[in-house]
């Protein structure tokens, strides 16, 4: 049986721009959204793709306002939202050992845990490339500009590096497997 939200993609939408106006964080929304279509496919959840979508789009929330509750607030707003019990914890738990205690349990959760941070750092190097495209980047790439602390210092290599190994994959595998999924819908 496949997973519900409790609310449609369009529903979704509204929802997260009535509480984010700034583009950034919208389009975050988009391409976390993405990369979980992707994963949902490629991992076999392919029923509950719908699910692992409006996961990765509503997953910042709160963020925008709330940057101090960050996956605390959220909760509130959902539950306000009548979203389903699995979607709020869903969301919550990519602020595992950040500013919740929800570890991210179902292989969805571990996704998203693992590639909101790495999706940042990875358009950041996309914005740095001559050709400005997902299409034509390689895990090398991404992995010189990861050893520097300095590049897209925001993205967090400890959340990105706990992410896969909470999936038990290479940190090698994480990117490359995230560089594919944004290749399906990202320029």
């Amino acid at each position: 049986m496949a997973l519900s939200a409790g609310i449609t993609r369009d529903e979704a939408w509204e929802l997260l721009k009535k509480y984010n106006s700034d583009a950034f964080h919208l389009e975050h929304g988009q391409i976390v959204e993405g990369v979980m279509r992707y994963f949902a496919r490629e991992l076999g959840y392919g029923e509950d793709e719908d699910f692992w979508g409006i996961v990765g789009l509503l997953h910042d929330l709160d963020f925008e306002q709330w940057p101090e509750q960050h996956c605390i607030k959220e909760q509130e707003l959902m539950k306000d939202a009548g979203l389903s019990k699995e979607l709020i914890h869903a969301t919550a738990s990519h602020g595992w050992s950040i500013t919740v205690d929800i570890k991210p349990e179902h292989e969805m959760e571990k996704v998203l845990y693992a590639v909101d941070e790495l999706t940042g750092l990875i358009g950041a190097v996309v914005i740095m490339r001559p050709s400005k495209s997902v299409q034509d980047l390689e895990v090398k790439s991404v992995k010189k500009k990861y050893k520097s602390a300095n590049f897209a210092a925001g993205c967090s290599r400890e959340v990105i590096e706990r992410g896969a190994e909470l999936l038990g994959w290479t940190l090698e595998d994480l990117i490359d497997r995230t560089i594919k999924a944004l290749r399906t819908f990202r320029p």
